[in-house]
C-alpha cells in the first residue's frame, strides 16, 4: 500500500526543500502500521556529490534522543524500579538542598535572562523535585548551560568519545551547584536540557542497580557521585542502559551513540554544521555541545539512527507499548506518557512527548487534538497523530549550514499538512 497520487505533493515539497532548508533528508510515513512512504532526498556530501542519501542513512538526532531516555525511564517505572513521584533525590543524592532562581542563559544567543520579577528572592528545594517534574520540564531547572566548557583542555576540542569519566562527571554535578534554577518548580514548563541529562543519569544508576555488578547501592553520596569511580564511568553505563532498555528490544541494528566507534562508515552518516566551538564539520560526533563535553553520551541529545528506526519508536506508542507480539510498555504506561500533562503559555507536554500546540506547532492544525511528537535541532522530527492511525518520521540536517530555524519550523508544518491530505 502508498499514498495515492497526491504523494507528489509530498515528494515535490521535499524535493523543493533539499538544498534550501536542508541538504540531506529521509522521510518515512507509517499508515496503519504499514510504509506507505519512504523516500531519500539529497546527499551526505553536499559540495562533492559522491554519497547520495539512501533510505537507511543514519542521522543525528538531536532532542530525538530524549524521547528513547523517557523510555528506557518509563520501562523502569514498570519494572517497580522507580515511580514518577520519586524524588530525583533519591536516586542523584547530589541533587538535593535549597537553591536560589538565578538568572539563566539562552542556548541560542549565551544572553543572560534575568529571573522575573516577582521570583527575585525565591529558592528552589531540589529535594521535592519528582521524575514527573523532569519529564514535563516543570522541574525549575534552567533551560541549559554551557556545562562542555567546564574543564576545557588547550589546544584541539577532543572528540566526543576522548572525554574522560572524571571530566564527565564534573560536567553533569555542575548542573547540580545551585547556578542551574530559574524558576519556582511547578510554575513554569522550560523545556530544559538540563533535566533530560539528569533523567539519564538516573537511569544509569537504576539499570546498573538492578545488575548489581557495578554500583554498590542507591543513594550513596560521596566520591563515587555520578559514578566517578566506575571503571568505565557513567557515560558507559548510560550507553548499556539505554541499548538494553529500548534499542535492543525493538530489533534496532545501526541506531547507536558515538556511531564511529560502533563500525559505522562515516559516509552513512549525514554530517551537520561546521562547529565553531570545535573548529571542524560534525561528522559522527553528535552536534549537540553540551551531548559532545559529556562523552556523546547523554539523556538528552546523542542518539543516530535511520528514519525507520525512529519510526518504529512511533509506532510502539501507537500500539500501546507492543510491538511485534513483544509488550515492552504497559498500556497504562503508554496513557500516561502521551496524555497532556501540563500546558503554560500554549505549550504542552506529555511525559517526556510534546503535545500539539495551542497555534497546531510544531506540525500543523491539521494533526488530530490527541497527536503527540518530539523535534530535534539538527532538523529531525517523529510525530504521532492516533485517531489516524499515523506516524511520521522527517530526519534532516538542517543545520549544515547553520543554525537559523526559520526555514525547517516553517517546512513541518507544510509537509505534515500534505501528509494529512494525502492520506484524507
Amino acid at each position: 500500500m502508498t499514498i495515492d497520487n497526491r504523494s507528489l505533493t509530498i515528494d515535490h515539497l521535499m524535493g523543493q526543500a533539499t538544498g534550501s532548508v536542508f541538504p540531506a533528508a529521509v522521510l518515512l510515513v507509517l499508515h496503519d502500521n504499514e510504509t506507505v512512504f519512504h523516500r531519500a532526498y539529497g546527499y551526505l556530501d553536499p559540495e562533492t556529490r559522491r554519497h547520495p542519501t539512501r533510505t537507511d542513512s543514519i542521522f543525528d538526532l538531536a532532542s530525538l534522543t530524549k524521547l528513547f531516555t523517557a523510555t528506557a525511564f518509563m520501562r523502569l517505572v514498570d519494572a517497580g524500579a522507580v515511580t514518577l513521584e520519586t524524588p530525583v533525590a533519591a536516586v542523584l543524592p547530589e541533587f538535593d538542598g535549597v537553591h536560589p532562581i538565578t538568572p539563566s542563559m539562552d542556548p541560542l544567543s549565551g544572553e543572560l535572562i534575568p529571573p522575573e520579577p516577582q521570583w527575585a528572592d525565591a529558592t528552589v528545594d531540589a529535594d521535592k523535585i519528582t521524575f514527573r517534574h523532569l519529564l514535563t520540564h516543570t522541574s525549575g531547572l534552567a533551560a541549559w548551560r554551557p556545562l562542555y566548557r567546564i574543564g576545557e583542555p588547550e589546544g584541539p576540542v577532543p572528540f566526543p568519545w576522548q572525554v574522560t569519566p572524571a571530566v564527565r562527571v564534573r560536567r553533569v554535578a555542575a548542573i547540580c551547584d545551585g547556578r542551574s534554577f530559574a524558576y519556582p518548580t511547578g510554575e513554569r514548563l522550560v523545556y530544559s536540557d538540563l533535566g533530560l541529562i539528569l533523567l539519564g543519569e538516573a537511569v544509569a544508576k537504576l539499570a546498573g542497580e538492578r545488575d548489581r555488578t557495578r554500583i554498590e547501592r542507591i543513594g550513596r553520596k560521596g566520591p563515587d557521585f555520578f559514578f566517578g569511580n566506575l571503571e568505565n564511568g557513567a557515560g558507559d553505563l548510560l550507553d548499556t542502559a539505554i541499548r538494553q532498555l529500548v534499542l535492543e528490544p525493538l530489533g534496532f541494528q545501526r541506531a547507536c551513540l558515538n556511531p564511529l566507534t560502533h563500525g559505522v562508515s562515516a559516509d552513512e552518516i549525514a554530517s551537520t554544521e561546521v562547529c565553531s566551538w570545535r573548529k571542524r564539520r560534525c561528522l559522527g560526533e553528535v552536534h549537540d555541545e553540551n551531548a559532545a563535553g559529556l562523552g556523546g553520551v547523554a539523556g538528552h541529545a546523542g542518539l543516530f539512527a535511520t528514519a525507520a528506526e525512529v519510526a518504529m519508536l512511533g509506532a510502539l506508542y501507537l500500539n500501546s507499548g507492543k510491538m511485534d507480539g513483544r509488550r515492552l510498555l504497559a498500556p497504562a504506561t503508554v496513557a500516561e506518557m502521551t496524555r497532556e500533562q501540563v500546558r503554560r503559555d500554549g505549550l504542552a507536554r506529555g511525559l517526556g512527548w510534546q503535545r500539539k500546540s495551542a497555534d497546531g506547532g510544531p506540525v500543523c492544525p491539521a494533526c488530530s487534538e490527541d497527536s503527540y511528537g518530539h523535534t530535534g535541532f539538527t532538523g529531525t522530527s517523529l510525530w504521532v497523530d492516533p485517531s489516524r492511525r499515523l506516524v511520521v518520521t522527517l530526519l534532516t540536517n538542517r543545520v549544515y549550514g547553520g543554525r537559523e530555524p526559520a526555514g525547517i519550523t516553517g517546512f513541518r508544518p507544510a509537509l505534515h499538512g500534505a501528509i494529512v491530505d494525502a492520506l484524507a
